[in-house]
């Protein structure tokens, strides 16, 4: 997410920029697997760069989403206390949220708390109005910001990861990168690389962080469920976390979680018996009727924590070298805003910073429930009548869809890939009933095998799609 804003600020500029992503896609690590709740920064730490840019990057997102195709809804939130310890701290949150540039948070009666929200568990004791959060889509935002920086000559390396860093051969300034595609020369380097990014600060020769994987488990409910909410539920946030949320998706579904746990291995994403259970029973009392509905998918993200309360952000000018580090959920709301504050230090910094004439601007297909899908225009369908054929009745994806997903600017190398882009398989069947049409289609029109659609490691014979989520 990150990374990719970064490129697309700096493609407005004179300059060769290449984006290396270690992952087979954009979006595919960190990025795609959070609460996607679009951030006002009211509960952020006053005087703090996050604070700052959490802020900045709810406007700027604000501003563009609507533009970039980026599916975003400002539903608003009720922060809600349980007790009488949370409920004496809803004043102090009411006053940083004020210091945060948030004046409209304000006091709910419990009254109105339970009119506006008819079907939240017994027992609350107080809750805030926190009216500018929102949901926002955490896989087209990427995408959106990559494909910007493509149009704009930045030129995108997939599967591309960096194992090294040293100064490059005599009579070069600048960086010589090892990574797994060859060597990389750069002038400039900045590193954002998220759960990684301590690793390659050190290869830098800074010792200033450590990243510990906090890993967030979720749970995401069917669409049926979607009634029961009106707002974000956010619960009273502690120093480590801000706790188990209730929330609608841009997908029409309802999203709890998720769990704060620290763990050692930068890449176990995996949900447990234990974690899960826990998510049930806070749902259980905060949204009762939770527990009667159908469970989607589960999954679980993991976020760049560090032993620091706020962004690890800052530019070594003598080694034209930029560190991005420590940015954990809020990033997806901010990413805009650390982008702009990045490229305006390394400005200063002496990288020469020429404007380019006619930026080409980009719109990503919107896939948000609350938007105009093809399947539902009449106009699209006549203009292709691929949009009038749907290939995942779950999700409402048509043939056209998927095909325009292919022949994109980034095209999708997987089913995972194509889900993030289309929304397919990603319904109550979780591909039952459409994997075999769809993997046929995607390998027909991309040119790709099956074993590569499906995601088979090499000399797998057989196999089958990579798991997208198991009902607890």
């Amino acid at each position: 997410m990150v990374g990719a804003a970064i490129a697309r600020e700096l493609a407005r500029y004179r300059l060769d920029c290449v984006l290396l992503e270690a992952g087979p896609d954009v979006g595919a690590g960190t990025s795609k697997a959070n609460t996607a709740i679009w951030h006002t920064g009211f509960d952020a730490k006053p005087g703090t760069l996050e604070a700052r840019l959490v802020r900045r990057g709810h406007e700027l997102l604000g501003e563009h989403a609507p533009a970039l195709g980026i599916p975003l809804e400002p539903v608003g939130a009720l922060l809600v206390a349980w007790n009488a310890e949370e409920l004496a701290a809803l004043p102090g949150i009411r006053e940083r949220a004020e210091a945060n540039g948030c004046p409209d948070v304000r006091p709910v009666a419990l009254q109105e708390l339970y009119r506006r929200e008819p079907h939240l568990g017994p027992g609350a004791t107080g809750a805030l109005e926190v009216p500018g959060e929102g949901i926002v889509c955490p896989w087209t935002t990427p995408l959106a910001f990559a494909t910007e920086a493509v149009a704009g000559g930045v030129e995108l390396r997939l599967a591309t990861r960096v194992e090294g860093v040293r100064p490059a051969d005599q009579g070069q300034d600048g960086h010589e990168l090892a990574t797994t595609a060859g060597p990389v020369r750069a002038r400039w380097l900045v590193n954002a690389a998220g759960l990684h990014a301590d690793e390659l600060d050190r290869m830098l020769g800074h010792d200033g962080f450590t990243v510990t994987p906090r890993r967030g488990q979720l749970v995401v409910f069917d669409k049926l469920a979607r009634p029961l909410l009106r707002h974000i539920l956010l619960p009273v946030p502690t120093a480590t976390t801000k706790g188990v949320l209730v929330a609608p998706t841009v997908f029409g579904n309802l999203l709890l979680g998720p769990t704060a746990e620290d763990i050692g291995d930068k890449a176990d994403t995996a949900s447990t018996a234990e974690g899960l259970a826990g998510l049930l029973a806070r749902g259980a009392r905060i949204l009762p009727g939770l527990l009667a509905e159908e469970v989607t998918a589960v999954y679980a993200g993991l976020r760049a924590a560090t032993e620091h309360a706020d962004y690890q952000i800052r530019v070594h000018a003598g080694q034209r070298y930029a560190c991005v580090g420590g940015v954990r959920s809020t990033g997806l709301t901010s990413s805009l805003a650390i982008a702009e504050h990045v490229v305006g230090e390394l400005g200063r910094a002496g990288l020469p910073l020429h404007l380019k004439p006619g930026v080409e601007r980009v719109r990503m297909p919107n896939i948000g429930e609350a938007f105009p899908r093809p399947y539902r225009s009449a106009a699209a369908i006549a203009a292709d009548p691929d949009h009038g054929r749907i290939v995942c009745h779950c999700e409402r994806v048509t043939r056209g869809e998927l095909l325009a997903a292919v022949r994109s600017a980034i095209p999708p190398r997987d089913l995972d890939g194509l889900r993030r882009r289309t929304r397919v398989l990603m319904g109550r069947c979780q591909g039952f009933y459409c994997t075999g049409a769809v993997a046929s289609l995607f390998a027909e029109a991309s040119g790709r095998s099956m074993a590569e659609v499906l995601g088979v490691p090499p000399g797998v014979r057989g196999g089958r799609p990579r798991s997208r989520g198991a009902t607890p």
